[in-house]
């Protein structure tokens, strides 16, 4: 599924997307897929899947260590577009990497591979939209959706550039630093949704792990939630996973739903 066609769809329901991250492969191949199918159980609209990297210098503590478990495991990109194509769920799955797997692979391949695999977005943290030439125009030649960052910082031209490359959603950081859990919202996440005017949806990232703050940003704006480090340490406890993991997406898609 298309990550428009997704939203097309949440807009004739009146809801609000919940968009759900995993690394892949951790704690397993098989792991990751009853988790994907646990979320999606649990109202998940869009699964953001994880491709573990080394050095992920946007994440985390929590999303660090399960890149670090993936890795240990096995988890490479062979594998990782292996798992993607069998993955049967009806709704997007977006790849969320960094460029130096990207470039290795070829940028071409890459976005073949996301294509034949049912990768219907890209989201690539330290791509600048300035750079992105080359896997912009591969992701166009193949049907894939890239998707780029907005920050707090992030200057008025800059915006503009930025909204004018991406397709599927545009995410917006809603803090300065890196990814994992917060106990507020900062007023920054408020000001940016105001700053940015664009028919792409609007995605907040960064910070969010609750139904309260899932509501303040959708109030404040948005069009999609995007939680990862609350899934991530439910599945770092090894305990019940994927009935926390259902049940917490089950309360998440509630606020999408008011």
């Amino acid at each position: 599924m298309r990550i428009a066609d997704k939203f097309a769809e949440l807009e004739n329901k009146r809801e609000k997307a919940l968009i759900a991250y995993v690394c892949a492969g951790d704690p397993s191949i098989e792991a990751t897929k009853e988790i994907v199918h646990a979320l999606v159980k649990g109202g998940a609209d869009i699964i953001e899947l994880g491709l573990p990297f080394s050095d992920p210098v946007a994440d985390g503590p929590t999303i660090q260590a399960a890149s670090t478990r993936a890795l240990a495991a096995g988890m490479n990109p062979d594998l990782y577009f292996e798992m993607a194509a069998s993955i049967k769920e009806n709704v997007p799955l977006v790849c969320m990497t960094y460029y130096n797997l990207i470039y290795k692979r070829g940028i071409e391949k890459y976005a073949k591979d996301c294509a034949e695999s049912g990768i219907t977005g890209i989201i690539v943290p330290d791509l600048p939209a300035e750079e992105s030439d080359e896997l912009h125009a591969a992701c166009r030649k193949n049907g894939v959706d890239l998707i780029f960052l907005i920050t707090p910082v992030t200057t008025e031209s800059r915006i503009k550039n930025t909204i004018g490359r991406t397709s599927g959603f545009v995410y917006i950081v809603s803090r300065l630093g890196v990814t994992g859990e917060r106990v507020d919202v900062a007023d920054s996440t408020k000001n940016i949704l105001e700053r940015i005017h664009t028919d792409v949806p609007k995605a907040v990232g960064f910070g969010i792990s609750n139904k309260q703050q899932a509501a303040e940003v959708i109030k404040a704006g948005a069009d999609a939630v995007i939680v990862g480090s609350a899934f991530v340490n439910i599945i770092a406890s090894g305990s019940d996973v994927n009935e926390r993991i259902e049940k917490l997406a089950s309360k998440l898609k509630e606020s999408c739903r008011e």
